[in-house]
């Protein structure tokens, strides 16, 4: 029985995948020093030589010193290897994927509609037709993109954030979800091995034409022909040199020809993203049908998220496209450029939004209860001079009902290094928050009618409105009324519910944060930098509390381009929490509590952090490293604490893991945060600070995965300081599942 599962399971699929031929794709141009491939049936690297065809599926790995260029057959599009780089070939009948494991490559990609082409590491994507850039990856999760020629989309798997990069730019990718574009410095864009080597033979030429004038002796001829030769393939490749030689002439018209049709210019990239899962919106859990279409022109990029959500009886919730503003929910983004360039805007969801130093607002994100609540953002800037500018909107729906989460940065540049920056971020009412589905100002929780804008009120829980049920409070007397033909009057007249808690009717509960900051880098090599910083901030909160935050002295530093480490000395006053606009502010900025006599209050966050007036000191660290190309981390602590004994601790951490390691796993991030807390790490008891949550991709097949998303949130609901499993909503659990196809 065993023998017959061993040949069903391995044997057949071994001897079925020999049967199938493989498809050449590619020549080798040139090829220098150690350069070797692995074909899918070989067990081994054997070396590989200029003029021998590549096939779908082939490793090609470049040694220490080695240097390689490959052309492709069809669309003469080439990839320029530098040494220590590995990668893999991989075709379907619309994608062209280059599996880079680690490495230096320069692509060279042709205007050609025929195939996407494709950079993959195990952090990064990079997506292009038509442009010229180089892709620089190592072992421990940290990838940078410099371009060129055209615009490539760089895609982070692990936060699923992306951004664009454009010629003389530069995008960092890393294991930890970030992803920054930014001005790249010449110095540090990889030379291309093959322009160095043409500059000495072009001179060589020269000098042998002036010999031949002067003399007519032809030794110093062939001498120089074989000095050139050895030093660019192995000896007994000399002859093997030749092969190709025609493969190189044949791109230059083709490179001509497509440079000047204007026509592919002027389409971007066209990506078709869809989704086959579940979700839980309203404690109903629904299947989930989604498109998720990317379209490129430029600078220019629009996402879509068209959503369509299936009951078990088969039903589609109407509730997302019943209304002309729910068409404003399927707008996922639309963008211009990325930070860094002159000019940059992002409408829509927004990630990662930091201001300065993060003393104010850091991290934060409109999109951690996405889909039950689409919030729409704004995130743009602009650099003019030495001046520069940023500002956001967190929601605005929030306008709506009377507030918003907005803010903004200004930067001047006095002389080259030094930069002084102000931040400002005002929550205009933090009661916007409350979730009100018929925006009758009555919070969904405190609404007895919560889809009927006429009513909010039924003391006697009968499904009849207070202001039209003759029997109130359900005693069975009709309750005193002016009207004396009324009979049967309630003789002890009628207890009714308090009104309840209405936005429109109260006073707007607003937090005020300001903030000016400076930076100078003081050292900067390719091997370690460091920048300096000091940053000062206030943040004021209605019943007249305000608190001011100092960071006297400030450091951050890379070491090796790899390990990242920050310090922070901070100095606290009153009230004040450092961070306090954070990546779960969403969650945290208004909530519905519920005391142990059943009345339920609704409470702010500055109301919950219950921060004691006095004085605080403290550190704050953080580091980010990789680790033997299997896992990538990174932490940071914050403790402040009193003469008075008062604490104040925070603790964030994230783990993402090198799946180039793990077959068939294509992502797999872990994180954990709980801000201004006694004790972060009691994790046994968390607080209404606390997030966390996963994701993990598992790969079906090429261009097919499946995807868990699952999150963590906690809410305090009936207020006594405890996150129980027997209070309903206290812990709230997350979880999106989908089939994902990239097309």
């Amino acid at each position: 029985m065993r023998i017959k599962l061993f040949i069903s399971l391995i044997i057949i699929p071994f001897l079925m995948n020999q049967i199938q031929a493989a498809e050449e794709v590619a020549k080798v141009a040139k090829a220098r020093g150690q350069v070797q491939i692995k074909q899918q049936a070989d067990a081994v690297f054997s070396s590989l030589k200029p003029g021998q065809s590549v096939f779908d599926g082939d490793i090609v790995k470049v040694g220490g010193e080695g240097f390689c260029i490959i052309v492709f057959l069809d669309d003469k599009s080439m990839l320029k290897i530098r040494e220590s780089s590995q990668f893999q070939f991989m075709e379907t009948a619309n994608t062209r994927t280059i599996n880079i494991e680690f490495g230096k490559v320069l692509a060279d990609v042709k205007k050609d509609k025929r195939k996407d082409f494709r950079i993959e590491t195990p952090v990064s994507v990079a997506s292009v037709k038509g442009t010229q850039f180089w892709t620089v990856s190592n072992q421990m999760g940290f990838d940078k993109f410099y371009g060129l020629e055209g615009d490539v989309e760089v895609f982070n798997s692990i936060s699923g954030q992306f951004q664009s990069l454009g010629p003389g730019q530069m995008t960092l990718s890393t294991a930890t979800g970030q992803l920054v574009t930014s001005p790249a410095s010449p110095e540090e864009v990889p030379d291309d091995p093959d322009d160095e080597e043409e500059e000495p033979e072009e001179e060589a030429e020269e000098e042998e034409e002036e010999e031949e004038e002067e003399s007519t002796e032809e030794e110093p001829e062939p001498e120089v022909e074989e000095e050139v030769i050895e030093e660019e393939v192995p000896e007994e490749e000399i002859p093997e040199e030749e092969i190709p030689e025609e493969t190189p002439e044949t791109d230059v018209p083709d490179v001509e020809e497509e440079e000047e049709a204007p026509e592919p210019e002027e389409e971007g990239p066209f990506n078709l993203g869809a989704g086959l899962g579940s979700v839980t919106i309203d404690g109903v859990i629904y299947n989930q049908l989604a498109l998720r279409p990317e379209i490129k022109f430029g600078k220019l990029g629009v996402g879509l998220d068209l959503v369509m959500y299936i009951d078990p009886q088969g039903n589609i919730r109407k509730d997302e496209w019943d209304e002309p503003t729910d068409f404003f929910d399927k707008i996922l983004y639309v963008s211009w450029g990325a930070k860094g360039d002159p000019f940059f805007a992002r409408y829509g969801t927004l990630e990662n939004m930091t201001l300065g130093y993060g003393g104010l607002i850091y991290g934060y994100s409109n999109t951690m209860e996405f889909p039950e609540v689409r919030r729409i953002g704004l995130n743009g800037g602009m650099k003019f001079g030495k001046f520069g500018t940023e500002l956001f909107v967190a929601n605005f729906k929030d306008f709506g009902r009377g507030g918003g989460l907005v803010g903004g940065r200004f930067t001047f540049n006095p002389f080259s290094k030094l930069t002084l920056g102000a931040n400002i971020v005002m929550d205009i009412n933090q009661y916007s928050g409350l979730k009100d589905f018929d925006e009758d100002g009555v919070p969904d929780l405190l609404d007895d009618f919560p889809e009927d804008g006429d009513y909010d009120t039924d003391t006697d829980g009968d499904g009849i409105a207070d202001e039209i049920d003759p029997d109130q409070d359900g005693d069975g007397y009709t309750d005193n009324s002016q009207d004396t033909s009324i009979v049967n009057n309630d003789p002890d007249g009628a207890v009714l519910k308090p009104d309840p808690f209405d936005i429109d009717e109260v006073d707007a509960r607003s937090v005020l944060g300001l903030s000016v900051d400076a930076g100078y880098p003081v050292f900067s090599s390719k091997m370690f930098s460091i920048n300096l910083y000091a940053e000062g901030n206030m943040l004021q909160f209605a019943d007249d509390k305000s608190g001011i935050g100092l960071v006297p002295f400030g450091a951050n530093a890379t070491i090796f381009k790899i390990i990242n480490i920050s310090f922070e000395y901070r100095m606290d006053s009153d009230f004040y929490a450092p961070r306090f606009f954070d990546q779960a502010y969403d969650l945290d900025r208004v909530v519905i509590t519920e005391d142990t006599t059943g009345n339920l209050s609704v409470t702010t966050k500055d109301q919950v952090l219950d921060i004691s007036e006095g004085q605080r000191s403290g550190f704050y660290g953080a580091a980010s490293l990789g680790l033997f190309n299997l896992v990538s981390a990174s932490a940071s602590y914050t403790d402040m604490s009193s003469d008075n004994g008062d604490t104040l601790r925070s603790f964030t951490s994230a783990l993402a893991l090198n799946t180039d390691n793990i077959p068939k796993i294509s992502q797999a991030y872990a994180y954990y945060q709980r801000n201004n807390d006694d004790n972060p790490f009691d994790f046994a008891n968390p607080s209404p600070n606390t997030i966390l949550g996963y994701r993990i991709g598992y790969e079906v097949s090429t261009g097919v995965s499946l995807v868990w998303d699952y999150r963590r949130l906690h809410a305090d609901l009936d207020g006594d300081g405890v996150i129980s499993e027997d209070v309903e909503g206290e812990i709230i659990n997350i979880l999106n599942i989908e089939t994902v196809f990239d097309f």
